[in-house]
């Protein structure tokens, strides 16, 4: 027991060793920005002054910032300045306030720009306005889901288009595209010129949809999807799996796309039953 005991110690003094250089790191990235009385409030400045290097990736969800004495002796402001600017940043989701100790960086809720909802082919279509798609590959693949959704035998292959959905540049959902081979033989990679991946489908086969069904659940981001979506090991993941139909009802596309959970999220309206 005593060993133990000892062990955890020594852990959590390790632990405030990393939070301090982090701190100390931190205080460096936001020097050199001083508030100016005659540009306005003081906390509002200081909040801008923090909150910029989190929305450019620099300062990630997780990192803890330095004590509030730190941070308004290198700004030059009181503390209850500080913990104004602070709260401001509590009151975006971007801070998390903790007693007695540093605040801790936050993601955002997502903004309601980015909420959607997929209750038609045109509302999937509107989801992916202003974004970019950027192809990785198109080939054969077996995946035993899409085996499942097609009707095909274990050894038989897909057609599988991969793929990273862009908003201004940055990664945001990786996505995988399945089609039967009676679909999927007739594409190219060249054909997918589309954000909207089944629209593209349609052009060059003139496949009519008569709709999709839409699964969703939640995920976190392996070492490889971290890498692909620029975000941390761990993080949140909205995963979507869409299986569209033709006009006869015979699934064309498996559509499988894991999200950043920052950057998407789902509305649905619920209404009462008549009467």
């Amino acid at each position: 027991m005593p060993a133990t005991g000892k062990a955890e110690r020594t852990g959590w003094a390790r632990s405030g060793a990393r939070g301090e250089d982090e701190a100390g790191g931190l205080l460096g990235l936001l020097a050199g920005r001083a508030p100016d009385r005659r540009k306005g409030p003081l906390y509002r400045q200081i909040a801008d002054i923090i909150r910029e290097p989190m929305l450019a990736g620099r300062l990630r969800p997780g990192s803890i910032l330095p004590r509030e004495a730190d941070l308004a002796k290198l700004f030059g402001v009181s503390l209850i300045t500080v913990r104004h600017a602070l709260r401001e940043l509590e009151a975006e989701g971007r801070v998390r306030k903790q007693s007695a100790k540093p605040s801790i960086v936050t993601s955002p809720p997502p903004k309601p720009g980015a909420s959607f909802s997929f209750d038609t082919l045109a509302s999937i279509i509107a989801s992916t306005r202003g974004r970019e798609i950027e192809i990785l590959d198109y080939r054969r693949r077996r995946s035993a889901r899409a085996q499942e959704v097609f009707g095909l035998g274990p050894g038989d292959h897909t057609f599988c288009l991969q793929a990273i959905l862009l908003q201004d540049s940055r990664p945001i959902a990786f996505n995988t595209f399945h089609f039967p081979p009676a679909v999927g033989d007739h594409l190219r990679r060249e054909h997918f010129d589309d954000v909207v991946v089944f629209r593209s489908v349609q052009r060059h086969l003139g496949i009519r949809l008569r709709g999709a069904k839409v699964t969703v659940w939640a995920e976190v981001a392996d070492t490889e999807l971290a890498r692909r979506l620029d975000c941390d090991e761990g993080a949140p993941i909205m995963a979507m799996e869409m299986i569209y139909l033709d006009e006869h009802g015979a699934p064309v596309e498996l559509t499988i796309n894991r999200n950043r959970a920052d950057e998407f999220s789902l509305t649905f309206e619920a209404e009462s039953e008549p009467g």
